[in-house]
């Protein structure tokens, strides 16, 4: 028996029509199924449902059905479990999700059989408030932002590197982003396009307001610190998931977690032909 988790796109009716007809089967298989609260709700299935701090323990794989979200969702609940993440594609760009819905039962069967490579990926952890009061850890996928929380003003944020301070940006935010996330929010800001499967970071400042302001890429064992200096504050964003309003002084620290994303894989995904196809790019 197998432990299989379902991650859906709540707000489309044919990706929660295909997990609840996935669920029945797997179940009528033998095997087990969970799902968070708000899956569980959508897919009308109340007896699948687990909570978000038991949904990793035990899992041999999670299947996502929406789009690229649903792999972010999916990352935040398992990231750094080792639980490989099978996308099925409800969604429009789809750079990670791996089959058609059509072909999700067999991408399961051969999951289960082992029939499968695995691509890892670099995450990103992200840690914010004071020790001993709160303080919070979490993983991303693409990236931390930490942004203006209106628009009649610039940031100011002082940015230290392992320790040592590199320099204040006066920026609408700053974007720290892993390879995977090279393509996601830094790329519309101006950022370079990295392989995924590199471990580097990535800080791209957004709209600076300032004469150094191109993105920067360092090795992936550095430690990225955040400052906030500006005295209206800031807020901090995760994969999308607005997390936390901050204030002066606070800061948010960036680093390359030690534990990778597990994406299910069933072919060589070639990066460039991926980009070539997503962004349009013909052979001329």
């Amino acid at each position: 028996m197998a432990v299989i988790g379902l991650i859906v796109h709540q707000g489309r009716p044919e990706a929660a029509a295909t997990a609840r007809d996935l669920s029945m089967w797997l179940v009528g298989e033998g095997h087990q199924v969970r799902m968070p609260p708000e899956e569980a709700a959508a897919v009308s299935c109340p007896d699948l449902v687990c909570s978000p701090d038991r949904f990793a323990p035990g899992l041999d794989a999670v299947v996502t059905l929406g789009g690229d979200g649903s792999i972010l969702r999916a990352v935040e609940l398992v990231g750094e479990a080792g639980v490989p993440i099978l996308g099925v594609n409800f969604g429009r760009m789809a750079y990670l999700t791996e089959v058609a819905p059509e072909d999700a039962r067999s991408a399961i069967d051969r999951v289960l059989a082992g029939n499968h490579g695995v691509e890892e990926r670099m995450l990103l952890t992200v840690e914010f408030g004071e020790p001993g009061l709160g303080r919070q850890r979490h993983v991303a996928l693409n990236e931390a932002v930490v942004e203006r929380p209106a628009a009649s003003f610039a940031l100011r944020l002082g940015v230290a590197l392992n320790g040592e301070q590199f320099t204040t940006y006066a920026a609408d935010g700053l974007i720290v982003s892993t390879p995977t996330g090279s393509t996601a929010y830094s790329l519309s800001a101006g950022g370079p396009v990295i392989d995924p499967t590199h471990r580097a970071l990535l800080l791209t400042p957004v709209s600076p307001h300032m004469l150094f302001d191109r993105s920067m890429v360092v090795a992936a064992d550095t430690e990225l610190r955040l400052e906030v200096l500006t005295d209206r504050g800031a807020v901090l964003s995760v994969d999308g998931r607005r997390l936390a309003e901050l204030d002066q002084h606070d800061a948010v620290v960036c680093s390359a977690s030690p534990h990778p994303a597990r994406l299910v894989t069933f072919e060589s995904r070639r990066f460039h032909q991926v980009l070539k196809a997503k962004f349009g790019v013909n052979d001329r």
